[in-house]
Parts: C-alpha cells; sequence; structure tokens
C-alpha cells in the first residue's frame, strides 16, 4: 500500500472527528455566561457598575382597623379615666363623651364634663396617617382623633381645654382603650400583635431610608430612634401597661399604619368577598304511579 493510501483515510477520520466536535456542547468555564439554546437569543450582560432596577417598597401585612374595632365598645382615657362610646346614628356615627378633670383656679380639686347624652357628631377627615380620622363637633372641646384597634388615640387638641360653663379643666389627649379588667385573657394575642407591629415598624423605616437623600436619612434615623421615648410617653400612665402592653401594641401599629402612607402603600380595607351562590337543589321528579288493572 503506497504512503498517499494510508493517509486518505487518516484524513477522512481528522474530518469526521471535526464536525462532531463542532457540533457538540462547547466547554463553559466557572463564571462565564451559560451558552443559549439553540434557536434562542441571549441578552446583553448588564454593564459593570450599571445600577440595580429600584425595588418597590415593600412592608410586612399589618391590620388596619375600621370604625368597626371601637363600634359599641365603652373606651377610658389611658383605660381607666372618662368615658367614651362611638355609635351609628341616623346621619353616619356619633360619640357619647364625658371626661374627669380639675378646676382651673384649683388643680386638685375634681369636676367632670357631660357632652350630653345624646351622640355628637363626627366628621370623617379620611385616613391620612393610614387609620380613619374623625373630629368631633363639640365647640366646647373639639377634639380630633385616630381609630384603632379598640381604641382611639386623641391627636388634637395639643393642649387641655378649659370649660368655661363647668369650671372645669379637661384633658382627652392620649389613648382611649378598655379598661384592663375586661381584656386580661387577651394578653398573649396583644403580645403577638406588638411583634408583628414591631417588625413591620422596622421594615418600613429601612425601606424609607434606602428611598432618601442622605439629609432625609437622618432625619429618618431621628425619628426611628425618638419612637420609642414617644411611646412611652403616651402610654406610660396607661391602666396594667406593664402587665398587658395593650397600648403600646397599639401606638406601635399605627405608626406601621402611617408609615405605609408615607411609602405610598395602601391602607384601604379591602372588599370582603361576594358569598357565592349556592347552587338550587334539583326538584325530586314527580313520581309516577302505574295504572292498575
Amino acid at each position: 500500500m503506497s504512503r498517499s493510501t494510508r493517509i486518505a483515510p487518516m484524513l477522512v477520520a481528522i474530518s469526521a472527528a471535526m464536525t462532531a466536535l463542532a457540533q457538540a456542547q462547547p466547554l463553559q468555564l466557572p463564571g462565564a455566561q451559560p451558552f443559549n439554546a439553540p434557536g434562542t437569543q441571549q441578552g446583553a450582560p448588564s454593564a459593570p457598575g450599571a445600577p440595580a432596577a429600584p425595588r418597590p417598597p415593600s412592608m410586612p401585612a399589618i391590620k388596619i382597623p375600621t370604625e368597626e374595632a371601637i363600634l359599641g365598645k365603652i373606651l377610658h382615657r389611658n383605660g381607666h379615666h372618662g368615658e367614651a362610646t362611638f355609635t351609628k346614628t341616623a346621619n353616619g356615627f356619633g360619640m357619647r363623651l364625658g371626661l374627669d378633670g380639675f378646676q382651673p383656679v384649683n388643680l386638685v380639686e375634681p369636676c367632670s364634663v357631660s357632652f350630653g347624652d345624646a351622640p355628637v357628631p363626627v366628621t370623617a377627615l379620611g385616613r391620612p396617617a393610614g387609620v380613619p380620622r374623625y373630629r368631633l363637633e363639640a365647640p366646647i372641646c373639639p377634639i380630633v382623633f385616630d381609630v384603632l384597634d379598640g381604641a382611639v388615640l386623641v391627636v388634637e387638641p395639643t393642649e387641655p381645654c378649659v370649660v368655661e360653663a363647668a369650671q372645669c379643666r379637661i384633658d382627652p389627649r392620649g389613648l382611649w382603650g378598655p379598661d384592663a379588667r375586661t381584656i386580661a385573657a387577651q394578653a398573649r394575642e396583644i403580645e403577638r400583635a406588638r411583634g408583628t407591629a414591631e417588625r413591620a415598624v422596622r421594615e418600613g423605616y429601612r425601606t424609607l431610608t434606602a428611598k432618601s437623600d442622605a439629609v432625609e436619612q437622618r432625619s429618618i434615623a431621628r425619628e426611628q430612634a425618638g419612637f420609642s421615648s414617644e411611646r412611652e410617653t403616651i402610654c406610660r400612665d396607661f391602666q396594667r401597661e406593664g402587665q398587658m402592653g395593650f397600648c403600646a401594641a397599639r401606638i406601635t401599629e399605627a405608626r406601621a399604619a402611617a408609615l405605609r402612607v408615607r411609602l405610598g402603600l395602601s391602607t384601604e380595607p379591602k372588599p370582603a368577598p361576594k358569598p357565592k351562590p349556592r347552587p338550587a337543589t334539583p326538584k325530586p321528579a314527580p313520581l309516577s304511579l302505574a295504572p292498575t288493572q
């Protein structure tokens, strides 16, 4: 066999091997971009240093109260002063209210003021802090309050009111909630609610900080640091707060709702799902009696 005759089969074998290698899956080194399957397109890799797509604001889900949370319940300032009852009226909602106080000229001499036997009308002010807000239409002491879960937080007035006709100085500010004796069995539920609200507040501040500039971040950090002392000021005189923690839980939930508003997240209650219509029960077919012979 001549030399050229021996080389020809070798060239055929080498050509076949190179064709098979070209059709095989290319070698992929660690860290390299993956190869596309045949017939697909590969997107261009992101440029080094390109900013990542902004994440949408997020917070853990929290319970947003409605008027039903306080309807018909007897609430007291700090759990044991005065009495307030939120009720339905022919034109919407109203509140029966009575407060304890002290005489302006003698702040150790007790007195009291009743806003009447009939509910005083209230006007809805929307949800500027994420929860329903109302104004009590009482000229002797205009009160603005937020509806919380089983409580109301009075945000106005900023100072006590002096009712001249009764010679009584009253202070409606702070949290109005139930007598602690009526909610003693709910201690664990209240503790869980506070834990959920605490996590929501931390996440809300973190998200708010991430989307702010340096100046706003410092302001947010001061606000976050001051929240605990603000809550302590509101709740320090609430009945059995050390054992129950009711006031702290509700104030924390209120702050979480307010942060949702600042992040542009909705606090509107979701409409209740409509009940599915029950399928009609088929009527039994009438019995046919065969004629007797």
